[in-house]
């Protein structure tokens, strides 16, 4: 936010393991909600995207109105493999108070509905972060 360069270790661990999954052929893809304007977390991940990017991660962006509009859920939520989801509890302060892991075939197949559905509308980080207008 200070206008700094973030100056990120790309040879840091979990850079190192995400490169060497990534070139296995495993796929590390998320769709991020953005609010507008965004918050100062929102443009920390946004930034930060480009590190995920430089080390395998395709990380794309929606609006909040266009998830909205698209009945997308709310909650905060990672999908592995298709078959497990991991759904984050905040608390007031927005900390993660608890993570439940659902199994559900059910639960599961409407997710991957729902990840396929944001996956189609949102938009690559970097074409995403050139029309987010700048406030620092």
């Amino acid at each position: 936010m200070a206008g700094l360069d973030p100056e990120w270790d790309l040879d840091h661990p979990w850079c190192r393991t995400r490169r060497e999954q990534a070139a296995l052929g495993k796929r590390f893809e998320r769709v991020r909600i953005m609010d507008n304007p965004p918050t100062t977390g929102q443009r920390y991940l946004l930034n930060n995207s480009e590190r995920n990017g430089l080390v395998g991660e395709d990380i794309r962006y929606l609006w909040r109105a266009d998830a909205e509009r698209l009945g997308l859920p709310a909650e905060d939520a990672w999908l592995f493999d298709s078959r497990y989801i991991a759904l984050l509890h905040f608390d007031a302060e927005d900390d993660i108070t608890e993570i439940e892991v659902i199994t559900d075939p059910v639960k599961v197949a409407r997710a991957c509905q729902e990840r396929d559905t944001a996956w189609h509308h949102a938009t690559p980080h970097r074409e995403f972060a050139a029309g987010v207008p700048s406030d620092v």
